[in-house]
């Protein structure tokens, strides 16, 4: 069987080179060119742990419990789900190398070895730059025993970058020539704040690049599959948290030897939650009975064009709670707020320079809109609001159906909480009121 190398950043959605941004991460790019790189990865939930919690076990963050974050006192109904512990019973020896955020302790996952320190699920450490290129070089240290070693191993190597806080861009990225997302206006203080997340891109790629490297000169990846993804999109207003593409939308690159589409794009609309029965497709193990997507080995293997009609993501609690759905095909998407009120929780946005020039000019005296209906394929920025639009009833109610179909068949607890979705004994929970995730307002 082949081994399975994971990498993962934070916070990166597809922001990066390969997906054609002006954001040199040249050893992805170099990547990008040996994969099938898919255009259109959504993840389950825009927000760290219920996305990685759904990868990494092929279930909806509220069927797998994680409905959210790790550090703060959720965390999965049964471990033995996550694929690291699939694999180690299938005689796979599992090892972390850097982050995780589906446990509070690495330890409950069920991985056979740590390869650095223990830092929780906490992003917030004194030099991200130095713990991840330190990782790292521990990563492919194991990958060079391993070569020697034999056997079947599977390795999440997991990045804090580029989660917030950004490292100070000046002498690396010059802000003058940033270009924001499209989501912010284009003015010092977004291209600044842009600029530090392509200082901190650079050392996601750094590192990454010498953990390909390792498998290279190993030879290694002419027995391993190697897959690049993120969690959810970049940290800044109207992404992260959103179920907006920018928000949903992550790169996926997944490369493996004898793949004939490698060095090809694929437009298939595909979900995060498809990689775990993927594996099994390619590694020829049975597939548990819990997972909910389908495997892109079609689609690797050039034998379709796409797997997905449609894909679904979520939010319940991120620092405070705000309970959102949506459901969405090729061409269009509904989102479905679910909420006691009709505002935006400020400590669900990260702190930065570009959310407090949004504060600055009222973001939080605006209201958000209980259901959200777009034509992708007309206005793939997600602005026009087509619910009350009567050429659109059609879509309107299919696509209502399709997401009511899903919840029900899913026992989303938003049907059986339609006012509030209880959270764990002893979780933290920001109140609406609160400004930053980080000040001590909690329910």
């Amino acid at each position: 069987m082949m081994n399975i190398v994971y990498i993962h950043t934070h916070d990166s959605g597809r922001f990066l080179e390969p997906y054609g941004y002006g954001i040199s991460t040249p050893n992805l790019m170099a990547l990008a060119k040996e994969s099938t790189l898919f255009r259109h990865c959504y993840c389950a939930g825009p927000t760290c742990s219920p996305s990685r919690a759904a990868l990494l076990t092929g279930t909806w963050p509220h069927v797998n419990g994680m409905t959210g974050l790790a550090h703060r006192g959720f965390a999965l109904k049964d471990y033995s789900m996550h694929l690291a512990n699939y694999l180690a019973g299938a005689g796979y020896e599992t090892a972390l190398c850097g982050i995780q955020h589906e446990a509070d302790k690495a330890e409950k996952i069920g991985y056979h070895k740590f390869l650095q320190e223990e830092r929780g699920t906490s992003m917030y450490i004194n030099d991200p730059e130095g713990y991840d290129l330190d990782s790292a070089e521990k990563a492919a240290a194991y990958l060079e025993g391993r070569a020697k070693t034999g056997g079947n191993f599977f390795l999440s190597f997991g990045m804090i970058n580029t989660h917030r806080d950004f490292p100070n861009p000046e002498g690396r990225v010059n802000q003058a020539y940033v270009r924001p997302p499209f989501t912010l206006f284009d003015n010092k203080t977004n291209r600044l704040d842009m600029a530090g997340y392509i200082a901190s891109a650079a050392t996601a790629d750094r590192a990454a690049g010498m953990v390909i490297d390792a498998l290279k000169r190993t030879g290694l990846d002419n027995n391993t599959i190697l897959i690049f993804t993120t969690d959810h999109g970049i940290a800044f207003p109207w992404m992260k948290c959103n179920l907006y593409d920018p928000g949903i939308g992550v790169a996926l690159m997944i490369k493996y030897p004898g793949n004939p589409a490698a060095g090809t794009a694929s437009d298939a609309l595909v979900s995060q939650i498809d990689l775990f029965p993927t594996l099994c497709d390619l590694l020829e193990l049975p597939r548990p009975a819990w997972l909910s997507g389908v495997s892109l080995r079609p689609i690797l293997e050039g034998k379709a064009e796409k797997v997905n009609e449609q894909i679904f993501s979520e939010v319940t609690y991120h620092a405070a709670y705000e309970p959102k759905r949506c459901v969405r095909t090729d061409r269009y998407k509904l989102i479905r707020h679910y909420d006691f009120h009709n505002k935006l929780p400020p400590s669900n946005i990260d702190n930065g320079l570009s959310k407090r020039f949004m504060m600055e000019a009222g973001i939080f005296s605006r209201t958000v809109p209980r259901e959200q209906l777009f034509d992708l394929w007309l206005d793939p920025v997600e602005r026009e609001n087509l619910v009350d639009d009567p050429a659109y009833e059609t879509v309107y109610r299919d696509l209502s159906q399709r997401l009511f179909n899903w919840m029900e068949d899913t026992a989303d607890p938003l049907l059986k909480y339609p006012y509030r979705v209880p959270y764990p004994r002893g979780a933290k929970v920001n109140t609406f009121e609160c400004v930053h995730a980080e000040y001590d307002q909690f329910e």
